[in-house]
């Protein structure tokens, strides 16, 4: 487990490519047949991510948790992308294909992560927040997500939408979560771009093929930094950072959220020409 600390405005104005990329991303999520966790500060969310491959993978807990078990007084979200697996919490078992979510609430002490097949794993993104009432465990297909489809071609942001973990869907203490998969010849996600003060947000970026990335922005508004995010990597953005991206092709991500409230429609609207 990798801890972060919180970086100031300040402080993110005058860092360099390197330092942005030590405090923002996080550039290896999937080992075979280990957990990788990085603790951010901002909202104490850890982001991780699980390929389960020869064996299966057992959720431990960390020194630094000061917790007899992982999920003692935090809840955890799961989605997977990539080949089908499984998830076993306390004894009952969560098949979750691609794009499929799970929900693990606060209490749930003993849990694993397998793949149906080695030669194509499943790759579990993980974004598990402090908890501090009990919800039950929930997995949701991407069929139940209720899928919305959202801007156009001519804007290059044509993209659906599935939301998992949120107040009309998987009940949660703070946790949100959802993806975005943006169609063929789109490249543009969360454009305009926004910031919400109350909840920080963590991206995990997929399925941009071979040889393309994505130029992921975020700093203040009128300060923008930029970093460029390869397939299966994430970012950390902090509440009063803008989260957008452009790619060299089309894409999909992950988007995670933990604060003050879970209301997705909370944000504060930043016009595109006022960027800086």
């Amino acid at each position: 487990m990798q801890i972060r600390h919180e970086s100031s405005r300040k402080e993110v104005a005058q860092m360099n490519t390197e330092e942005l990329r030590e405090n923002f991303l996080i550039e290896t999520l999937f080992v075979p047949d280990q957990i990788s966790w990085v603790y951010s500060h901002y909202d104490r969310v850890l982001a991780g991510g699980v390929m389960p491959v020869a064996t299966h993978v057992t959720l431990e807990t960390h020194d630094a948790l000061k917790a007899n078990f992982f999920l003692e007084r935090r809840e955890l979200g799961i989605i997977n992308v990539a080949g089908k697996g499984s998830v076993v919490a306390d004894g009952q078992t969560f098949a979750l294909d691609k794009l499929g979510c799970l929900y693990l609430g606060k209490g749930t002490q003993q849990v694993s992560f397998q793949s149906e097949d080695s030669t194509n794993p499943a790759r579990f993104f993980l974004l598990s927040s402090p908890a501090h009432h009990t919800y039950p465990n929930h997995a949701f297909t991407k069929e139940e997500a209720s899928p919305v489809t959202l801007g156009a071609l001519e804007t290059s942001n044509h993209r659906t939408i599935y939301k998992y973990i949120h107040e009309g869907g998987i009940q949660s203490c703070q946790l949100v979560m959802g993806l975005t998969v943006l169609q063929p010849g789109s490249v543009w996600n969360t454009m305009p771009s926004h910031t919400h003060d109350r909840r920080m947000e963590a991206y995990c970026y997929f399925d941009i093929p071979e040889n393309h990335a994505v130029l992921h922005l975020m700093g203040e508004p009128t300060q923008t930094r930029h970093l460029w995010v390869a397939n299966h990597q994430a970012i950390i953005s902090p509440p009063w950072s803008v989260h957008s991206g452009c790619g060299t092709s089309s894409y999909s991500f992950i988007w995670g959220m933990a604060g003050e409230n879970k209301d997705f429609t909370d944000m504060d609207g930043v016009p595109i020409l006022s960027l800086r």
